[in-house]
């Protein structure tokens, strides 16, 4: 398996046509886009690995820290550079930690699960008690696996700052962290051990400059985040230019498409495209007259601008046919699951589903409107593959887990719980009801009813 570092969250038609070679020439013929914005592609040969490197540094890009116990790749928003609302570029910044991580060699012994995102800045106005200016704020040991979200920790950073409290942050956990318990290999752990007082002096031991502190209350607040803004077509700050997601469901491209792609982003934008956490891909830079020329091509590849508003929202991790931690097949399942709840119920909002292999969560189940976990459900002397199911996450301002409503639902009888659950939803929901709402004003024995699960 290949998985590509994608500096930024963009890459050139260039890179995406040598990833589609690759796939093509010596893959399985497809690519997937990752959780953490990356591209993987799998059932390269050993053989072939050499001829692979070559080809990947021949467009400047690399696998080198992707995988195994290294910080994945640094995540910035695809929408960087592009959003009018954006107080900074975030692009630079995340290439910049991105190749200070590959070329130091001590900070290549950090978990798998370390990941580092640059988010929307905040900006201090004068009388704030420090330099009014555009600043990030850092939030410290999310791990929504384990029930935890990241938490303010009261630290504010410049832009320049970043880089460099990032990587002391980083040589902290990598001096101190527990590496002896791959469950415990997180910064949520040091810092329950430590508490954040001391974790923070100890990375200011490590910096040429003084830490600064401000409460949240005296940055301005962001705007509300819309979870599902990366679909469709948006206006950029760029006058008479939008961008357009395009849904890829659950990741998963061909080569053929790859190329196509590629093409698009040459014939319709500036040869640019993004990749997004929600393992879609979005083509900026359209001119507002091609928009509708781009979104016919884009569906001439088998893709879509909006998609449905089930099958444009799914994700899937890799599953058990490329990870041997997954239980279940998430990526084929997700697919079967969305085309099931498309013919048969008709939303008028998007809803997220994301399918999970295995408790280490890579897709991120507990904060989805709906999260499934996958299990080996027991069935006399053998076990078939099915899913726990979560409901009610969210981020943001919709910050919350999800709460385990069914267990054990083998895979067979999914789609037609969450067909009720869903259908019960648009019955019985108040106007303008989002599902999230909708599943935190109803009690765990409420929704089960709903589902058509048996009561505890």
């Amino acid at each position: 398996m290949l998985r590509v570092r994608i500096p930024g969250n963009a890459l050139s038609s260039l890179q995406m046509r040598a990833l589609a070679g690759i796939a093509a020439d010596l893959g399985g013929g497809y690519g997937d886009v990752t959780t953490r914005g990356n591209i993987q592609i799998r059932e390269i040969a050993p053989r072939h690995m050499v001829d692979v490197l070559m080809r990947l540094s021949d467009v400047a890009l690399t696998s080198r820290g992707a995988v195994a116990d290294n910080v994945r790749n640094i995540t910035s928003s695809p929408l960087s550079g592009l959003d009018a609302a954006e107080l900074v570029d975030t692009r630079p910044l995340a290439r910049a930690l991105q190749f200070y991580l590959i070329n130091n060699r001590d900070l290549y012994g950090l978990p798998r699960k370390f990941n580092v995102s640059f988010d929307v800045a905040t900006r201090v106005l004068d009388h704030a008690g420090v330099a009014p200016g555009v600043y990030f704020r850092v939030f410290l040991a999310g791990i929504t696996g384990h029930l935890r979200f990241a938490d303010d920790c009261g630290l504010l950073v410049t832009p320049d700052e970043c880089v460099a409290v990032a990587a002391a942050m980083l040589r902290v956990f990598a001096e101190h962290g527990d590496r002896t318990d791959r469950k415990k290999a997180r910064l949520c752990y040091l810092i329950d051990r430590l508490g954040v007082p001391e974790y923070l002096e100890r990375v200011q031991a490590k910096l040429a400059f003084p830490l600064r502190f401000l409460a949240a209350d005296r940055c301005l607040s962001r705007p509300p985040v819309d979870k599902h803004a990366h679909l469709g077509i948006h206006a950029q700050r760029q006058p008479g230019h939008s961008s357009i997601g395009v849904a890829i469901p659950v990741g998963r491209m061909s080569a053929e498409q790859m190329h196509a792609l590629a093409q698009l982003a040459d014939d319709f934008g500036s040869g640019e495209l993004r990749v997004t956490v929600w393992q879609n891909i979005i083509l900026p830079d359209v001119p507002d007259e091609e928009i509708a020329g781009a979104a016919a091509a884009i569906r001439a590849i088998g893709f879509d601008t909006g998609a449905s508003t089930i099958t444009g929202c799914v994700v899937a991790c890799t599953g058990n046919t490329g990870c041997r931690f997954s239980a279940t097949d998430t990526k084929r399942q997700a697919l079967l699951l969305a085309r099931h709840l498309d013919e048969r119920v008709r939303l008028d909002t998007a809803i997220n589903i994301h399918l999970t292999g295995c408790p280490n969560s890579c897709a991120q189940h507990y904060i989805a409107d709906i999260g499934l976990l996958g299990v080996q459900v027991p069935q006399g002397e053998r076990s078939i593959e099915g899913y726990h199911v979560y409901v009610g996450g969210g981020v943001e301002q919709q910050r919350g887990l999800g709460r385990e409503i069914a267990k054990n639902i083998p895979f067979a009888d999914l789609p037609s719980t969450l067909e009720r659950l869903l259908q019960a939803y648009l019955d019985h929901r108040c106007p303008g009801e989002v599902f999230v709402d909708f599943a935190r004003r109803h009690d765990v024995e409420a929704l089960r009813a709903y589902a058509g699960e048996p009561q505890t």
